[in-house]
């Protein structure tokens, strides 16, 4: 689930006469109106009658490029989350591992929302609709948990961390939360692994940013400023990864001049030597079926994160790069497996929300 970073210097100036400089800026919107207008789909769930506040929490799943590839089709006791494939990344994405891992994700969090308003059920893979998942739930006890709990508190934080190890009983809670058949989990808090590791990432993201149809998918998935960010409702909001905004013109050329990958790697290299660890999740095969558990697995991971005050990003690089996935699955000593998703973690803090579509935008109607 990669969410780039636009590595643009905070010092970066643009002259423009001053008119034109308060037209700009007025264009790009501002982040006090953006926070305000974000902070609604964070509010804690709060009407338990209702599908479509359920649906609002679900969408608050981490997903590829924020892209956010999902329908949700209602039934009388049955919520199906849909393949949205108008919003695949076939570059990036090329199977659409990303995007079935995202809608696992999003099954994670339906399914804690919905038992914590008393309508526990259980999350399947439906290969006969369109390769689906559904949650089929029924009334019953109310069930909370510090994971429902931390949902509207998550965020992919893709910034410096301050470096302090994670306890030993923190790293088990993490371990359990993230319990789910199929899925295997492989925790890296050793530094030279994490260095490892960290070299797996740099030449993925080199490989990347090499290849021009990467980067034009990646640029189309940049939001440079709030006004552009929630007129989208979607994307990478370069705010939210500690950058200044831009007006939607200076946007990509200014990708273009500053964000190398050179720039980069080093962002990548301090980033993760700020982090307490690394997590890589492998599933039990290579289908969609698989990709959803794993989706479910690394969710429970990043919530229970959460709830105990940690911060993680997802820096997929090695993945996604077919030709790293070996060295990246003996590294973790699962040789001839696919690595699924890698996640760093550690303590920081917080930056502004990405941006999500209303839940009425993403229902089957």
């Amino acid at each position: 689930m990669n969410r780039r970073q636009l590595l643009i210097g905070a010092g970066t100036t643009v002259a423009l006469g001053g008119s034109a400089t308060l037209l700009t800026l007025s264009g790009m919107g501002s982040s006090v109106d953006y926070a305000a207008d974000i902070a609604p789909l964070r509010k804690p769930l709060d009407d338990p009658a209702s599908f479509r506040d359920l649906i609002r929490y679900a969408t608050l799943a981490p997903n590829g490029h924020n892209t956010q590839p999902w329908r949700f089709g209602l039934r009388e006791k049955r919520i199906q989350i849909l393949p949205d494939f108008s919003r695949r990344t076939p570059v990036v994405d090329h199977d659409d591992h990303h995007l079935f891992v995202s809608l696992g994700c999003a099954a994670e969090n339906l399914s804690l929302a919905s038992a914590a308003r008393g309508r526990p059920g259980s999350v399947r893979f439906d290969p006969s609709a369109a390769g689906s998942v559904a949650l089929d739930f029924a009334n019953g006890p109310v069930r909370t948990s510090a994971l429902f709990d931390a949902i509207p508190k998550r965020q992919s934080t893709r910034a410096d961390y301050d470096g302090r190890t994670v306890s030993s009983i923190d790293l088990d809670l993490l371990a359990k939360a993230a319990t789910v058949p199929g899925v295997d989990l492989a925790l890296l808090t050793d530094r030279a692994r994490i260095d490892r590791l960290r070299d797996l990432v740099v030449t993925g993201n080199t490989a990347q940013m090499a290849d021009a149809a990467f980067v034009r998918e990646l640029k189309s998935w940049l939001r440079f400023n709030p006004r552009q960010a929630l007129r989208t409702g979607d994307g990478l909001y370069s705010v939210a990864s500690g950058n200044p905004a831009l007006p939607d013109w200076l946007g990509p050329p200014a990708f273009d001049w500053l964000s190398t990958a050179a720039s980069q790697n080093d962002a990548y290299a301090r980033q993760i030597r700020s982090s307490a660890g690394i997590a890589i999740f492998v599933g039990a095969g290579e289908s969609p079926a698989n990709w959803v558990a794993v989706g479910q697995a690394c969710q429970r991971f990043a919530l229970q994160a959460t709830a105990l005050g940690l911060k993680h990003a997802f820096i997929n690089q090695p993945v996604e790069v077919a030709s790293l996935r070996p060295d990246l699955a003996a590294l973790v000593g699962l040789k001839g497996r696919r690595p699924d998703i890698v996640m760093r973690f550690g303590y920081g803090l917080s930056l502004p929300w990405s941006p999500r579509r209303p839940a009425a935008a993403v229902i089957e109607t």
